[in-house]
């Protein structure tokens, strides 16, 4: 394992490149608890007070930081899990964007809504609920906590972070970073713990909600918990994102966006590209691009700039990554590239691709997170449909065709909370991002995203102004 909490009160963070000690941080015991939630719940007393352009301000200030420490805190990421350099300095980039499209946009979309009525006045409000916890996972150690945090927090709630423990550098420094851009204190708050002992936080009457994102049996625990409190919650959890290419598609262009929609993030994303549903016709034709265009990463030290594939983030993740292909392998399917751990320091493995996968088969039932694509065979367009919707996840897709219409047509019958047509999935300040079936539910980013966190108050105004009609005249 890449991280531990020795004797429970310690949690050791480790380099996934090289296996090797990074750091070790005291966890926050009872009394630190309570006085962090406390310091957030006096500190939302305050923040909500505050007018959009202070909050637009404060965030303006987070994103000039972000941007001023990019690379200290990019190479604080590649450290602490892995992926390389240039990405993680692009994920704080996209922090930052974040904070800029709140600060503008965030007034607009909690701006008032007059609804005619029979009042003298009438509209809906959009008030800050409190203190929202926020779960949050380690593949995207930024990006995960400011696509949470920037719109709650621009709409006037505070948020305690609980970060995965093996990027526990990263959560500090994201605490730091809104201190020093000057946000008052208990605004964004970081609480150092293992995974476990989450249920007496999500329990505790100072906070007013949560978001996880993370896995289905985290989410499912959680949800559990705030449910019984009657807290609102939003998850975001696992995804198998289907690649779905119809025989008109650009064969080239596809499996050279299918290589980054597999591999960024060294494979370890929920919104990744992982089930490759091509139509029999061109099957053949883009297993061989897609193989080729695969052969051009190059994997090594996160820290170099030529490396485009890293290690995953544990040692754990990669024996279960190495079981999904055995197994997939065992009951029939085939080896295009790769397929092996490397046995060297650090957590590698190599750019896989297996093909001939079918729907009895790991790589295609479970959710894959690493370095390995699953080649599915479709028979035809209603095939590849099936295909698609034959998970239990509904988080994103792609599909490429030539024919527009037709495709967003397929879109309409796919079972996601996202379909990229021609292009990657990516998530967007711009757009609502989340899932259906067992990926979750809730939305994060756009207006979408900023309303999960808010109570949304009637205002009635009187003296009514129409007065019910009057009765028929008796005949």
């Amino acid at each position: 394992m890449s991280v531990s909490a020795a004797a429970g009160n310690r949690i050791t963070t480790v380099d996934p490149a090289t296996g090797t000690t990074l750091e070790t941080y005291p966890v926050s015991d009872a009394d630190a608890i309570d006085s962090i939630l406390s310091r957030a719940a006096n500190a939302f007393r305050g923040w909500r007070a505050t007018k959009h352009t202070e909050r637009a301000a404060a965030l303006l200030a987070v994103a000039a930081k972000l941007r001023a420490g990019k690379a200290e805190l990019a190479t604080l990421a590649t450290r602490e899990m892995g992926k390389p350099i240039a990405e993680a300095e692009a994920e704080v980039e996209k922090c930052a964007t974040a904070c800029d499209h709140y600060a503008e946009r965030g007034a607009a979309y909690l701006a008032d809504e007059i609804v005619a009525t029979n009042a003298s006045k009438s509209y809906v409000a959009f008030r800050p609920l409190g203190v929202l916890l926020a779960i949050m996972p380690w593949n995207f150690p930024y990006w995960q906590v400011f696509r949470a945090a920037v719109p709650a927090i621009a709409a006037g709630n505070v948020v305690v972070l609980k970060h995965a423990a093996n990027v526990t550098g990263c959560a500090l420094g994201i605490e730091r970073l809104f201190a020093a851009a000057g946000l008052p204190e208990g605004v964004f708050s970081t609480i150092v713990l293992a995974g476990r002992d989450m249920e007496r936080i999500v329990a505790d009457p100072r906070v007013t909600a949560v978001t996880l994102t993370g896995s289905e049996g985290a989410g499912s625990a959680v949800a559990s918990v705030a449910g019984k409190h009657l807290k609102k919650t939003v998850l975001e959890l696992g995804g198998s994102d289907a690649f779905i290419v119809l025989n008109d598609a650009d064969v080239e262009a596809a499996a050279k966006v299918a290589v980054r929609a597999r591999f960024q993030n060294n494979g370890q994303s929920c919104i990744a590209a992982k089930r490759f549903i091509v139509e029999a016709d061109i099957y053949d034709s883009f297993a061989q691009a897609f193989v080729r265009h695969a052969k051009g990463l190059v994997l090594g030290n996160p820290l170099d700039r030529a490396t485009t594939l890293g290690p995953v983030a544990r040692e754990d993740l990669r024996e279960t990554l190495e079981r999904q292909v055995s197994e997939s392998l065992g009951r029939g399917a085939s080896l295009a590239l790769g397929g092996s751990a490397l046995r060297r320091d650090g957590y590698y493995y190599e750019a896989t691709i297996v093909a001939d996968v079918d729907g009895s088969m790991p790589m295609f039932a479970e959710e894959t997170f690493g370095p390995a694509a699953a080649l599915v065979r479709a028979r035809g367009l209603e095939d590849a449909i099936a295909l698609a919707n034959d998970s239990n996840y509904g988080l994103g897709g792609n599909l490429w065709s030539a024919d527009i219409e037709r495709a967003q047509a397929v879109a309409a019958r796919l079972e996601t909370g996202a379909v990229f047509i021609n292009g990657m999935t990516a998530s967007d300040p711009r757009l609502p991002f989340g899932g259906v079936k067992k990926s979750g539910y809730g939305r994060e980013l756009s207006a979408f995203g900023m309303r999960e966190f808010v109570n949304i108050q009637t205002i009635w105004i009187g003296p009514a102004q129409n007065a019910a009609p009057a009765p028929p005249p008796a005949e």
